[in-house]
């Protein structure tokens, strides 16, 4: 198995596959393979045992299927694009290895696992609803996973803490310390403009911060999109009167 990162600001993940290689991603990854790759899509990959399995993993954000890649008679390629501007980054799995933000993972090798590590809602203004989430990245091999806008690494030493906007992380390794804090102070709070909720990161380990949140991204967008102001307006005003109407 080779893989090839081409590209900058769009990359793209081609992965070559010799006679009987297989990578599993999540359902709707794929951009595009040759004709000696063939698919399976089940339930009962990436750790998953069954249709609980992927339930739970569904739950925490990701798919409920899996699609498998393999080389049939003879090598084959498969491709997977960023749908944003961003990085793919290839990573070395052994054990309880990594957390990422819930759209970050690309694809694997066959026995490496993916679960949820952590959910909570923070407010439907923050993440569109979706609360915030972290996937669980173990088992062995290698896996590729894909982070938005730039990306800038730390390697925090044993008690060093890094306070970060949730939307900011991209991936960290499970030797890292999390926890979901508020920001301190009242004014802060109301009137700071950057949200009310940190996330706290404790050495040791290595944390990849991505500088574009898909919220983020999706806030700046809104105003230029048909009717996003309206809409924008639209849901303030229903939230007021919704408010008053139920008191």
């Amino acid at each position: 198995m080779n893989h090839e990162i081409r590209g900058t600001t769009l990359p793209v993940l081609l992965i070559t596959l010799d006679q009987g290689e297989k990578v599993v991603a999540e359902s709707g990854e794929l951009s595009w393979l040759t004709n000696a790759i063939q698919m399976t899509t089940s339930t009962k990959m990436a750790g998953s045992k069954g249709v609980f399995g992927g339930l739970k993993r569904a739950f925490g954000g990701g798919s409920f299927f899996m699609t498998e890649y393999r080389a049939e008679g003879g090598s084959g390629t498969v491709a997977f694009a960023t749908k944003v501007p961003g990085e793919i980054l290839p990573v070395s799995v052994s054990g309880d290895s990594y957390r990422l933000h819930h759209h970050g993972y690309l694809c694997g090798t066959e026995d490496v696992e993916l679960s949820v590590a952590f959910q909570q809602k923070l407010g439907a203004g923050v993440f569109g609803g979706e609360g915030f989430i972290l996937q669980k990245v173990s088992g062995s091999g290698q896996a590729w996973v894909e982070l938005d806008g730039e990306v800038i690494l730390y390697d925090l030493q044993p008690g060093e803490v890094l306070r970060v906007h949730p939307g900011h992380i991209g991936m960290f390794e499970a030797t890292v310390g999390f926890n979901i804090t508020t920001v301190p102070g009242i004014k802060n709070k109301l009137f700071g403009g950057d949200g009310i909720f940190l996330a706290t990161l404790t050495g040791p380990g290595k944390v990849w911060l991505q500088s574009l949140p898909l919220p983020n991204l999706a806030h700046a967008l809104a105003p230029f999109l048909p009717a996003g102001e309206a809409a924008v307006e639209g849901g303030i005003a229903g939230g007021i009167i919704g408010g008053i109407l139920n008191k």
